[in-house]
């Protein structure tokens, strides 16, 4: 997985850079070498927000992109949290991919079934 940090009124230092490619390395495993993740950290310029320490993470995989936003008062922290609901949404949309692959091998194993029944003699459809 590519993954490219940036950063917005924040200084992506080797630290966070460091931090984030070890946290993601756990979605990194379930996704294709091929899928790209941006990471955006930025600091809110506004001193009346408290959460004021923004990471956000656009994953871009095969047909899907999955984002997640979250906000804290520390940088760390966020991107903790960023993390966390990527994993929840990658896992959400491997599972979906699962049951829809099974569903479809179900049914070709039925059609392939109902062929060779009617391939023995056997009535496939009931005679009125």
């Amino acid at each position: 997985m590519q993954i490219d940090i940036k950063g917005r009124n924040v200084p992506v230092t080797d630290e966070l850079r460091l931090h984030a490619e070890r946290r993601f390395d756990k979605v990194a495993r379930q996704v294709s070498d091929l899928a790209r993740l941006e990471i955006e950290l930025r600091k809110e310029p506004n001193p009346r927000v408290s959460d004021c320490q923004v990471a956000e993470a656009t994953l871009y995989l095969k047909g899907v992109t999955l984002r997640a936003r979250d906000a804290t008062p520390e940088m760390m922290h966020s991107l903790n949290l960023v993390v966390d609901e990527l994993a929840r949404q990658v896992k959400r949309h491997r599972d979906k991919l699962r049951r829809r692959r099974d569903r479809v091998e179900t049914a070709q194993f039925a059609a392939a079934a109902a062929i060779a029944e009617g391939a023995a003699g056997e009535a496939v459809y009931p005679t009125l």
